[in-house]
């Protein structure tokens, strides 16, 4: 599918039908729709394609007067527990006479960019490298105003983690871990686009324009240091939980080898007491002959398990 649109007064509007000086906004294209964008503009076959391969790098490539920006935008993998993110790519096709943005899918990016543009109302589609710059803006917005949810989202799962008793809590900081990777390798590439377009090689630029690559710029790279740091806050949440658990581990271990040390004279001396053979101190006295002998072997058992058990207190075994 695709959707034309044309600068009315700094406003995208809608158009029928594609003429100079358009927006042709292309996602998830049939092979058709493909072949018609391909020969109506003229567009290098490959420049339509390569943003179609889910695996495709940010980068930009000039060929043929055409010029091609590829860049990775968070998407939304899966809703559910916990709210999973990747990146797919989408391409920026720059001619002559128009501009055609090639995405797999209908991604929001594109309503949140005119929403953006149109309360502005300063564009020019007879300007496509403002018009470029401004949506590299709105893409490194979305990823800073994604990373800000997931500061949130980590502020209320570091308090759950460490009283967490299933795996529930841990399979969350593992999602927003395995995301910021995606972010951060994806903010990396989209930097060194950047880059490459300030050189000045494959677009020349204004003044104006310059300026605002250099705002891009800065946005892009509070982007990566965010990313950064709550990558940093998520290895050390994990190592800490890690920490506690095998420190609650030994404490528990401990725990259950002091009181199997205590039951165990218990079980030693009715062991002995139980044997029909001789036995030990039954001649003697206060054993022998003694109605009570039951009973006073009972005593010295409780006497010796509390003796045992003060001095494992004392020591903070138990």
């Amino acid at each position: 599918m695709f959707r034309i649109y044309k600068s009315e007064k700094g406003l995208f509007v809608p158009a029928e039908k594609p003429f100079p000086n358009t927006w042709v906004c292309l996602f998830n294209p049939s092979e058709e729709e493909i072949s018609y964008i391909e020969k109506k503009f003229r567009i290098l076959p490959e420049f339509l394609r390569y943003p179609l391969d889910e695996e495709e790098r940010p980068r930009i490539e000039k060929e043929e007067q055409q010029i091609l920006i590829i860049l990775r935008v968070p998407d939304v993998v899966s809703r559910g527990l916990f709210i999973k993110y990747e990146t797919i790519p989408i391409g920026i096709i720059l001619t002559e006479e128009n501009i055609i943005t090639v995405c797999l899918k209908d991604h929001p990016i594109f309503e949140e960019f005119i929403t953006l543009a149109n309360r502005s109302k300063v564009f020019d589609l007879n300007r496509p490298v403002y018009f470029t710059l401004n949506f590299i803006l709105a893409v490194t917005s979305l990823y800073i105003k994604l990373l800000r949810q997931i500061d949130k989202t980590l502020e209320e799962y570091e308090e759950e983690v460490f009283k967490a008793i299933e795996n529930e809590e841990i399979l969350k900081m593992l999602s927003i871990e395995k995301t910021l990777t995606y972010f951060n390798t994806s903010l990396q590439g989209n930097d060194t686009v950047l880059t490459k377009i300030q050189s000045g090689r494959y677009i020349r630029l204004t003044e104006e324009e310059m300026e605002l690559l250099e705002d891009v710029q800065i946005e892009n790279k509070q982007a990566i240091e965010m990313t950064k740091v709550f990558l940093n806050i998520v290895a050390g949440t994990m190592d800490a939980y890690t920490s506690v658990i095998n420190n609650n581990l030994n404490l528990i271990m401990k725990f259950l080898a002091s009181i199997a040390i205590i039951l165990s004279i218990p079980t030693i001396i009715y062991s002995m007491y139980g044997m029909n053979i001789p036995l030990p101190f039954q001649h003697l006295p206060p054993f022998k002959g003694s109605p009570h002998a039951f009973y006073i072997v009972n005593f010295l058992t409780i006497f010796l398990c509390a003796f045992l058990f003060f001095i494992l207190r004392k020591k903070r075994y138990l």
